[in-house]
């Protein structure tokens, strides 16, 4: 069994974003020489997720508002504020949104369903932040 690791490095100029980064998985899948296995790809960070939806706009936008909805940004609403950070939204929106995803990958590809595309979810911009992108299998 083989194995391929590469750490990415990403920084959105807004605090909130979703990124499409299934292009930067499938480089890293070619780059691997990997044909059939599992790919996992994980946000390294507290306050960031990596999910599988559609990449459609308007979907991305119900995301940021639902989520907004769920644990508003509030500098004094959160506990975890106190301890001079302002991220404790950031830090919810990443456990409902989720921190990794494994696709399978099938003769050189990453075999996902209709529509199916790989995002980084954002929740405390404005700075690099890495993802890990783990390939193993034949």
């Amino acid at each position: 069994m083989k194995s391929h690791t590469a750490y990415l490095t990403i920084n959105t100029p807004e605090r909130y974003a979703i990124v499409n980064i299934t292009g930067k998985v499938e480089d890293e899948l070619a780059k691997s020489g990997i044909k059939e296995g599992l790919c996992l790809v994980n946000a390294m960070h507290i306050t960031a997720s990596v999910f599988i939806n559609d990449n459609e706009s308007g979907l991305h936008r119900d995301f940021l508002k639902w989520l907004e909805k769920l644990a508003p940004y509030d500098r004094s609403s959160y506990d975890h504020n106190r301890t001079g950070e302002d991220n404790g939204d950031a830090h919810l929106k990443r456990t409902v949104m989720g921190r990794e995803v494994v696709v399978a990958v099938t003769k050189g590809a990453l075999d996902f369903g209709p529509w199916e595309q790989v995002f980084y979810g954002e929740f405390d911009g404005r700075r690099n932040k890495r993802l890990l992108v783990k390939i193993i299998g034949e």
